[in-house]
Formats: C-alpha cells, structure tokens, sequence
C-alpha cells in the first residue's frame, strides 16, 4: 500500500510537471521534489522521463475510459472522445510533445489501448469490431483538428449595412428549407463528433 501511494504520488507531480514545462523540459529530479521524494524512488521504478510519462498518460486515459456508461456504447466511445480531447494533459502533449503518441500510432499497442479494449469488447460483443471502433475513435481524437475550417471572417455588408424590414410584398424566408449556410458553412468539431455518432451507429447497429 505504502508503494502504491509513493507511485501515485509520484505520477501526481509528473502530471504537474508536464502540464507546466511539458515532458522535455521535465526531469526526474523535478518530479521527485514535487513528490516529496528521493531520486532513488523513482529510478527504481522510471528510468528515464518518457518511462514515467507513458506511466502517468496510461493512468490518465484509463480514469477517463472507466468512467464512461457503455451501455450505450455510441454514446460512451463519442464521449470518450470528448473528454480525452479536451482533457489538459493529452492537449499539453499533443501541443508540445506530440512525438511521444507516434509510437502508439504507428508501431505498438500500448497499455492504454489494452485498456479501452478490455471494456469495448464486451459493450461491442466483437474483437474484430472493438479494434475497429477503437481505430476511428483515435482518428477522431487525434486527427479531427485538420479537418475543421477556419472561421470566414465577419461581411461587413451584413454587419455595417442598414436594418430592413419585411414590406407588405415580401416573403418570407421557408422556415422548412434546408439550411445553405449549415450545410456550406465551416465544419466544427461539434458536427465532427455528429458524423463519428452516425458512423458508429451505421457500423455497431
């Protein structure tokens, strides 16, 4: 027990740590004065830096992953993607150190996706189907930025130009038409995650 807290206390401050310096402006001799303990502590269990971060992102994802409701798997692999998307120490990385996820991108499965996959196969009812579902969401997660547009900027003939009224001839815009400026306009991670929604539910059922 003693050592379970030393670790947690340990991944605490290296969370600290990142989300100030980021990870490679972060050493183990920081890590450990903000934990309160020897160097010797932690190099008897991390290493190096990067050895403690997988470590601490792993325990970050898998809080995140434990606390969704997969009875309703759509809902709970969107919100997932939701909330590790915003979570504070995946945008830190992604912003600072992205080269610390390539690995999980392209070479190995770590723990964190044992993890996700240990809860997607018994909500999915399919292996081959959990992996497939986990590799969209982390495309979604990871990769939805470079599908948003920029905002256009402001018209100034409709933000300057003057106010009008209806006259007795006008008509009315349809309110039942299909809406030209949602359908042109720039694409959001809001309407982003709607697609992952009607993806996994055309796929899952």
């Amino acid at each position: 027990m003693t050592s379970n807290r030393h670790n947690e206390r340990v991944l605490d401050a290296a969370r600290e740590c990142v989300l100030a310096y980021g990870v490679r402006r972060t050493t183990l001799t920081d890590v450990a004065r903000r934990a309160g303990v020897s160097r010797m502590t932690i190099y008897r269990r991390w290493p190096d830096v990067r050895t403690l971060v997988a470590d601490l992102m792993t325990r970050e994802w898998v809080r995140v992953v434990a606390e969704l409701d997969t009875s309703d798997p759509v809902r709970a692999i969107v919100e997932g993607v939701r909330r590790l998307r915003a979570h504070p120490l995946l945008r830190k990385i992604v912003e600072a150190d992205p080269e610390l996820l390539v690995p999980y991108l392209l070479d190995r499965r770590g723990a964190t996706h044992e993890a996700v996959l240990a809860v997607l196969e018994p909500a999915v009812g399919d292996r081959r189907r959990a992996r497939a579902v986990l590799l969209v969401a982390q495309s979604f997660l990871l990769s939805a930025p470079t599908m948003l547009d920029p905002a256009p900027p402001p018209d100034p003939s409709i933000t300057a130009g003057p106010v009008t009224t209806l006259g007795p001839d006008a008509t009315a815009p349809d309110a039942t038409a299909p809406d030209a400026a949602a359908s042109s306009g720039p694409v959001t991670m809001d309407q982003l995650d709607a697609e992952l929604t009607a993806l996994l539910e055309a796929y899952l059922g």
